[in-house]
């Protein structure tokens, strides 16, 4: 064997070791029952530009359909990447990352974010529509709709490495957006609200972010640049979260920030043992001021380096997340790639999912996690998707609770039943009878119990579906096996009312 040979046999032998996972993980600790397994599903990476509406279709279906195999139970979806959509609006135009070129309607026409919710229902799965607040143009645009904000109104973006931001010391911008989030909520029936880690521009050395004219003319009496640009940023987010919940007080509002909030050497007591770009202090992100008072419902740190990185160890900035932020649920953003292709430290023939999900396990705060990229899960990236369906996510969860929205459970399913249709055994239930929103059940949970065991509806390991169906087609063999069912409804917020019980010979 020749060296060429020998070193692609070694290369070969790496990647199948950092493949696989231990044979102890399939007899793992129980997953909770309630954990969000969120996945970003983004468009400014080409994935759909220029395809057809039945192609684009084809391939969302295919990713949630894989995604549902995985345990995902809510999808991140982009629909508005530079102050442009991928729905119906009357603000803005259709997206150059869905057609090809800003302003041009999809042919046949389709709105994917209606399409997306309907999908994302059927599958029992929240949607969470992903804007970018205050990017108006990506490096790669070079043309605009006559109807883009920046054509229509130059004064309220200014221009940063390629890009155009608006202008977060402007309050007519925060208005503006909140204008754009009102109308996507009050249109369409998603869960979420979700903004990503795009605030003031990421820094690039030798440029200046031009906003002196603004500085003078708002800093009401704030003396230092970098605390007037936070200050914006929070009204931003105060005012946006007041405006979702109060057109439709159950859309939870999301914020992912990058996973640095500050480092220790720039706040003593406060910071990170890292050393990297920080939220606070280069984004004017206050992100603990988000959580801590209160005004986002859940938080999504970037936590994408690996375990051992030199400046940003993933352990380190996990554990700081966890300690700070428990405030509000805290989901983990994990990058998918650079997670299967570095080893575990303390177990060098793995790579270090499996490592890493120990750590979500043991924190207490963690509530769950969002994959970067939904793609790269899909595609089973190191075999990243497999260990989900088979370890990590082998079980379906419900929501973490957000009793700080609403906290009482719903009424019952009614008329719970099994008779044989046309289509087989069917169990079917009715929802419950609702007074308002707090009280609509959008959602069922069914659980099966073989012969003798005890009713256990904590466990999640005897969740059949999580469904926003009223029937299920039961697995009928010869009638000999007496099983119990258990149907419970969820409310908007995920509570869960009693069980119904049923008994039936499969």
């Amino acid at each position: 064997m020749n060296i060429k040979t020998l070193r692609l046999a070694n290369f070969v032998l790496a990647i199948f070791f950092l493949c696989i996972l231990p044979e102890s993980l399939s007899a793992a600790k129980p997953r909770p029952k309630r954990e969000f397994r969120g996945a970003w599903i983004q468009c400014v990476n080409g994935q759909f530009q220029g395809l057809s509406t039945d192609r684009m279709q084809q391939t969302l279906s295919y990713q949630l359909d894989e995604l549902q195999k995985d345990g995902v139970n809510a999808i991140i979806f982009q629909v508005r990447p530079e102050c442009d959509a991928l729905y119906q609006s009357s603000y803005e135009p259709w997206s150059r990352f869905l057609t090809g070129k800003q302003g041009k309607a999809p042919n046949p026409y389709w709105d994917p974010l209606q399409w997306m919710v309907e999908q994302c229902h059927q599958r029992g799965m929240e949607i969470h529509a992903w804007i970018n607040p205050y990017r108006a143009k990506t490096k790669t645009t070079h043309d605009l709709a006559s109807n883009h904000i920046a054509i229509r109104h130059p004064e309220c973006v200014f221009s940063y490495d390629g890009q155009f931001i608006l202008n977060p010391g402007m309050p007519e911008n925060r208005a503006y957006i909140c204008t754009i989030v009102n109308d996507i909520v009050r249109r369409y029936d998603i869960d979420g609200l979700h903004i990503d880690d795009y605030f003031y521009p990421y820094p690039v050395a030798g440029q200046k972010i031009p906003d002196d004219r603004q500085y003078n003319q708002y800093n009401n009496g704030i003396r230092d640049r970098g605390d007037w640009r936070r200050d914006n940023v929070n009204l931003f987010i105060k005012q946006l979260s007041d405006s979702i919940h109060s057109v439709k007080p159950w859309v939870k509002f999301g914020v992912s920030p990058f996973g640095i909030y500050r480092n220790q050497k720039n706040a003593p007591g406060v910071g990170s043992q890292t050393s990297g770009l920080q939220n606070y202090d280069d984004l004017y992100a206050d992100v603990l001021k988000w959580v801590n008072n209160g005004w986002i419902d859940y938080c999504v740190p970037q936590i994408y380096w690996e375990i051992g990185h030199k400046s940003a160890d993933y352990k380190t900035l996990i554990e700081w997340w966890n300690n700070h932020a428990g405030n509000r649920p805290l989901y983990i953003g994990e990058d998918i790639e650079r997670t299967v292709k570095n080893a575990d430290p303390d177990n060098p023939g793995n790579h270090q999912m499996a490592a890493k999900y120990a750590l979500h396990d043991k924190l207490v705060n963690v509530d769950g996690t969002v994959l970067w990229y939904a793609k790269a899960a899909v595609d089973d990236v190191g075999k990243y998707g497999t260990n989900l369906r088979k370890y990590f996510w082998r079980y379906p969860a419900l929501q973490p609770l957000m009793p700080f929205i609403d906290d009482a459970a719903p009424k019952k399913p009614k008329k719970v039943k099994a008779a044989w249709t046309e289509h087989g055994y069917v169990l079917s239930w009715q929802a419950p009878k609702a007074k308002s929103w707090r009280d609509e059940v959008t959602k069922y949970v069914v659980y099966k119990f073989a012969p003798g065991e005890s009713v256990n509806t904590e466990d999640a390991s005897k969740i059949v579906m999580i469904t926003n169906s009223t029937s299920l087609v039961m697995p009928y063999e010869d009638g000999t096996q007496k099983y119990t069912y258990v149907v419970t409804a969820l409310d908007r917020m995920s509570n869960e009312s009693a069980g119904v019980k049923k008994k039936v010979k499969l």
